[in-house]
């Protein structure tokens, strides 16, 4: 992998178990199993730590963005400084966003690059890593913990690779429970935008998000197939009651798939994604996570 230095993330070369990198932001390319590059962002953390909520010093944080974001936009970079209060935090864009390369597959093929940016997070010297999902992120997460997590069974047409990019704890916010979902407004502007020629268009050139013209083939597990079998891995499933993409039977079908070890919380007055999620919201569940992550 090269390290570059890029706006607001400067360079670092040091081990990053020392106390001075340990707050020295870093960013990368990695390389995915399928050969795609990914823009990958390290935060050790924050300098000044709220007392109320010491930081885990061996949790990552692994913060999957959902569809048009990428690493560099401010609402990520929120969630990623919210969570930094309770431990060290991996951004990075999906394939086909921002500086990554390849184009996106709107949440089939993305498994191979939370997989990448766990391994590296393993690889600082992190033993327990927390995957953190917002909408195709939510289902990136759920896929990624039944393919790579401890509760893979095999199967379901898909293999998963090496154990080092596990994980430890699964947060879904705002993700679909099925695929193909145009029950909305929202949903149906979306899969014009990912369907048709023009609609790739102005991702393209007003998201900076190129999305692949093929479809799946095969069709990969569903988010709601995938759940079952991330038990035994804790799995807290988040979503706003005024979420306008996926209405409440969305995160219904996910916790009742996921049985007695996963949590469900419906947020009053919350909408979708990453712009809903409040400071509050992100306190609680980085509290969550530090407390079910190993």
């Amino acid at each position: 992998m090269s390290i570059r230095p890029a706006g607001h993330v400067a360079r670092s070369t040091v081990s990053p178990n020392s106390e001075t990198t340990r707050r020295t932001p870093m960013r990368t390319f990695l390389h995915t199993d399928d050969g795609v590059t990914i823009d990958s962002v390290y935060d050790p953390g924050a300098v000044v730590y709220d007392s109320s909520r010491p930081p885990a010093r061996d949790l990552v944080f692994v913060v999957a963005h959902g569809f048009t974001g990428d690493v560099d936009r401010p609402h990520v970079r929120r969630v990623a400084q919210a969570l930094t209060r309770h431990a060290a935090v991996v951004t990075f864009s999906f394939r086909g966003h921002g500086a990554s390369g390849g184009r996106s597959t709107v949440g089939d093929k993305e498994v191979l690059d939370l997989a990448a940016a766990v391994r590296w997070a393993r690889g600082l010297g992190h033993t327990r890593v927390a995957t953190i999902g917002f909408s195709m992120g939510g289902s990136v997460v759920l896929r990624h913990a039944a393919l790579f997590g401890e509760g893979d069974k095999g199967g379901g047409g898909e293999e998963p690779a090496e154990r080092g990019a596990r994980t430890d704890a699964v947060v879904s916010v705002s993700a679909p429970a099925r695929w193909y979902y145009r029950g909305t407004p929202r949903m149906r502007r979306l899969h014009w935008l990912v369907t048709r020629p023009e609609g790739r268009l102005v991702g393209r050139y007003g998201f900076r998000t190129r999305i692949h013209h093929r479809d799946w083939n095969p069709v990969p597990m569903s988010p709601v197939e995938a759940v079952p079998r991330i038990a035994p891995t804790p799995l807290l499933i988040v979503h706003g009651e005024l979420d306008g993409y996926f209405p409440l039977d969305h995160p219904r079908m996910l916790a009742q798939a996921a049985g007695d070890h996963g949590e469900l919380w419906l947020e009053p007055g919350m909408g979708h994604a990453e712009h809903a999620a409040g400071d509050d919201l992100l306190a609680r569940i980085g509290d969550w996570a530090v407390a079910r992550g190993g």
